[in-house]
């Protein structure tokens, strides 16, 4: 696959050639320089530790053919390659990486989710509900990429701008009439997903996290509100407005509004709750639709998620029978409030790894837990420091018995991690086990009949990330490791 370098840059303004602007054949786009190969356009990317000047040397060495780099950086080339400086390297990679590929968002319904809690449920279920309507769909998101049936393991939440492009592409191939993707307030800010036509875009929520990045709330809210003043008429807006973000995107889109909620009103809406530790179930009601939904998830935080994939379903003429059909079946997604198999005791692992999503969950298996309730629980290294005691907090809010362990603990040293999510809790005692694997073994050990263990964190994830190594490690296993160890018997 090849394309003229005029081709991939003509949607781009306000390019400045700093060398001979020389029409070439472009094979491939790169803005890793240990990936370029002969004839690769490299486009150099700012990031937080180093900039892509200093690779450029290196992407020619390598058979590079053109370069794209920040503006007032000095050309290394010689006079018969394309250098080009442009203000914004990151938009200019987007529009390139969407040019390559043949614009897939044209050919192929793009929908994005958005919001710090709810995104990885809500992409599964509403694949779910586009395969019993008889649609294919894929998935981008934190648990990886799904083309057709095959999963890619991912490496972030939403995959840089050329990673992006070329798996919308596979989908199409691969017959995909839709792509589901989570789309995280990096993705959105570092332009990742800047030259995709999104066919609609659901908000979640938003609460704390993340801030190591965007420093402030706002900036958080202000990065995520980018799908949305991006989407064009002809696109939905798909929001929860028992947010107060969610109730001020909607004077920020130029979309169409189709709003859910529990507790507000709103043109879908979720009452007559019923909840219990095996499932829910609700009534459903909007102007056009009003019927009862049973499901499988837990919580009413999984409510809130049915809303917003039943909600975009319908936009695209679903009906209600194959949702409800869906809806139904769907078991939920792995490590998302995932029951561990036990005779006597009530154990579930969960992603929950801000204090809102912690909250959430600990609020309802404390509503509905007969026994005591047992929490296992990190933050992770080199993130938001500032998420620690609130976690901490909200734990002594609703568990009986705290257990403070590592979650990636990266550069960190676990000890202070731990200590600094102990702040947050003033009353209640609390142990402190570092080994993750201990502290779940301990967490049952504790455990009698009818309690309820809740490890929370790390979900779906199969590693530990340490200082100088990474480790397998899977919540799920070790807890069923660690009740083959005690005899499937804890003690109080």
């Amino acid at each position: 696959m090849a394309m003229k370098l005029s081709q991939l840059l003509k949607r781009i303004d306000n390019k400045r050639f700093s060398s001979c602007g020389f029409d070439r054949d472009i094979v491939s786009i790169c803005s890793d320089s240990k990936a370029v190969r002969p004839g690769a356009l490299f486009v150099a990317i700012d990031g937080a530790k180093a900039k892509g000047s200093e690779f450029v040397a290196e992407a020619v060495i390598k058979g590079a053919v053109c370069i794209i780099a920040p503006l007032h950086t000095p050309s290394p080339v010689s006079a018969e390659m394309p250098f080009i400086t442009f203000p914004d390297t990151r938009y200019a990679l987007a529009v390139a990486a969407d040019e390559f590929f043949g614009h897939p968002s044209g050919r192929i319904k793009v929908v994005g989710v958005t919001g710090t809690n709810g995104k990885t449920t809500i992409t599964y279920l509403i694949r779910s509900i586009l395969r019993e309507a008889h649609f294919s769909a894929g998935i981008l998101g934190t648990i990886g990429s799904i083309v057709k049936d095959t999963l890619i393991p991912a490496l972030n939440t939403t995959p840089g701008a050329i990673e992006v492009q070329s798996l919308l592409q596979q989908m199409i191939d691969a017959g995909c009439h839709y792509c589901v993707m989570e789309v995280s307030s990096h993705g959105l800010d570092q332009k990742r997903v800047e030259a995709i036509d999104f066919t609609a875009g659901i908000f979640t929520n938003l609460t704390q996290d993340h801030l190591d990045y965007h420093i402030h709330l706002e900036n958080y809210f202000l990065a995520k509100a980018k799908l949305f003043t991006a989407l064009s008429k002809d696109a939905y807006a798909l929001l929860n407005l028992d947010c107060p973000y969610g109730r001020r995107l909607v004077g920020m889109t130029q979309a169409p509004v189709v709003s859910f909620a529990i507790d507000s009103d709103a043109d879908l809406r979720a009452t007559d709750i019923k909840l219990s530790l095996d499932g829910s179930e609700f009534r459903l009601r909007s102007k056009e639709h009003e019927v009862t939904l049973s499901t499988r998830l837990i919580g009413r935080h999984n409510i809130s998620n049915i809303l917003a994939s039943v909600a975009f379903s319908l936009t695209q003429g679903i009906g209600l029978e194959d949702i409800a059909k869906a809806v139904t079946a769907f078991s939920g997604v792995k490590g998302r409030l995932e029951k561990v198999c036990s005779a006597d005791r009530n154990i579930f692992v969960d992603y929950a790894h801000t204090p809102d999503a912690l909250e959430n969950v600990l609020r309802i298996l404390r509503q509905l837990s007969g026994g005591k309730l047992i929490v296992v629980f990190g933050c992770g290294g080199d993130r938001d420091r500032l998420k620690r005691p609130l976690m901490g907090s909200a734990a002594e809010r609703y568990a009986d018995t705290i257990i403070i362990t590592s979650d990636n603990p990266r550069s960190e040293e676990p000890k202070d991690i731990a200590e600094a999510i102990a702040s947050g809790i003033a009353t209640k005692r609390y142990t402190i086990i570092l080994d993750r694997r201990e502290a779940i073994y301990e967490a049952l050990r504790k455990a009698g009949s009818n309690d309820t263990i809740l490890i929370a964190g790390k979900g779906h994830e199969n590693y530990q990330i340490f200082k100088d190594k990474k480790v397998a490690f899977d919540d799920i296993i070790v807890a069923q490791e660690c009740l083959r160890a005690l005899g499937s018997h804890g003690s109080t």
